[in-house]
């Protein structure tokens, strides 16, 4: 394929080729050959309508279907020759056609326009990677989902600031991802359900005169209806970036828990075990093992987070409709799109595999004072003390606790009444972390009863 042969697709308007300086900054050959499945897809639904409309002969349809097959059977073969010369996509393949079928590749262009076919293509895409995103985040939750179920009613420390706060259960932190993911697979669906029309048809950006039928081409892609308005058909860039945006929050939720992972499995912590599949050893130090892919999964977000931005550059001054500029919205998908996936099917991995360590957990939420709050509770619902007033009785045992070292259960009732002598024995009914969780029954709450209901929400939600 030449440069004449580039200058033909171009039009008469040309009359030399453009430079090589030109070529480079034009082309989008080198990323978005990735649309080629969905450009023919398109294409092979456009020829289908202008038959079925009477724009174009059923010989020529026929003719141009079998040879997009033939260059869609070459470009997945890997036998295809992409030119930077034809600049994208859609003029690769319609120079291959054209090689292919000679005069009735011509034809496959009438009434609609690059603007129209490049905004179809790439909405496949992203409705595919929604697609792809879909399935990663279910199998996630799953993976979740029975991490909660085998521990629902194991304690350990719940946290704010990192600093150890009450008793919670293994299975109730687990199933806080949950809630997390189950809003990202909201998001995703809720995305997809949006953008699901069809810009095909809607030529440069004013229609065509043609009598074609966009209801049949947007069916025949899946699409639940043509785009309403051709301006904004080839102009809109919103599914992309609803896309980057439902990403940019899912990466978010990935990177929180690929951070909890990194600190769980260190030496300090040992809450968790990590899978050899999931990690690496030292170059010298053989008693390392390293949590990197979560480390990896961590870092990879801030490319997520970088294509949404530089995409939202892109689009926030351009003017209606199509402009040059918008060939820069699709490197920072493509790229976006596989950090996500990668990062749900590592993180899915790494939480299918890991092995909690129960022990641990529980020794954990038993230090630190953790079942202070339950003992102002009881000082509230038992003795009837203001809350303010059962706050200031139990920071005053906390304090006496520390001073001796030893943790709440330990003080003996005698030290316990010298601070307030109401307190009875009934008080340590409430001091272990065990009776801590346990009470906490109300909706939402951690106690292994609604852990494990909520558990059984989700699966039946998931099917």
């Amino acid at each position: 394929m030449t440069d004449q042969t580039s200058n033909q697709m171009w039009g008469g308007r040309f009359a030399a080729g453009p430079d090589a300086i030109m070529e480079a900054i034009n082309a989008s050959i080198g990323f978005d050959r990735r649309m080629a499945a969905q450009d023919i897809a398109g294409s092979r639904a456009h020829a289908a309508m202008l038959a079925a409309t009477g724009v174009i002969s059923d010989s020529d349809a026929q003719a141009i279907r079998e040879g997009l097959l033939t260059v869609l059977s070459e470009i997945e073969g890997g036998t295809f020759t992409y030119s930077t010369a034809l600049e994208d996509i859609h003029m690769n393949v319609e120079a291959r056609l054209k090689d292919i079928i000679g005069e009735p590749a011509g034809r496959l262009h009438t009434g609609r326009s690059r603007n129209d076919q490049v905004a179809t293509d790439f909405r496949l895409w992203v409705r595919d990677q929604l697609d792809a995103a879909d399935a990663g985040i279910v199998a996630l939750l799953r993976a979740l989902l029975a991490q909660a179920g085998a521990g629902a009613n194991w304690v350990m420390p719940g946290f704010t600031h990192l600093q150890t706060a009450q008793p919670v259960t293994w299975g109730h932190h687990m199933m806080a991802y949950v809630e997390m993911f189950g809003r990202d697979l909201s998001r995703v669906r809720d995305a997809r359900a949006r953008m699901n029309e069809s810009p095909l048809g809607a030529a440069a950006l004013a229609g065509t005169s043609f009598p074609i039928d966009r209801d049949m081409t947007a069916a025949a892609l899946g699409f639940d209806r043509p785009c309403a308005n051709s301006l904004d058909a080839v102009s809109d860039r919103d599914f992309a970036l609803e896309f980057l945006s439902a990403a940019s929050i899912c990466a978010m939720h990935l990177s929180r828990l690929a951070e909890e992972l990194v600190i769980w499995s260190s030496a300090q912590f040992r809450f968790v075990a990590l899978s050899d599949r999931f990690s690496t050893g030292s170059s010298i130090m053989p008693q390392k093992k390293n949590p990197d892919a979560a480390e990896l999964i961590r870092a990879k977000i801030g490319r997520i987070f970088g294509a949404n931005t530089a995409l939202m550059m892109v689009m926030k001054g351009l003017a209606l409709t199509y402009s040059k500029d918008m060939q820069e919205d699709k490197e920072q998908v493509f790229d976006a799109a596989d950090s996500l996936m990668l990062a749900l099917a590592a993180m899915e991995g790494m939480v299918r595999d890991m092995a909690a360590n129960r022990d641990a957990l529980a020794a954990a939420a038993g230090s630190g004072f953790s079942t202070a709050t339950d003992l102002a509770d009881w000082l509230v619902r038992v003795l009837n003390l203001p809350f303010r007033d059962a706050h200031h009785v139990t920071g005053t045992l906390v304090a006496m606790a520390e001073k001796r070292g030893c943790d709440l259960p330990d003080l003996p009732l005698a030290d316990m009444q010298s601070v307030h002598a109401g307190i009875t024995q009934d008080v340590y009914s409430v001091l272990g972390v065990e009776n801590s969780v346990n009470s906490r029954m109300s909706y939402g709450g951690t106690a292994p009863a609604q852990v494990r209901a909520q558990i059984a929400r989700w699966k039946e939600k998931l099917g």
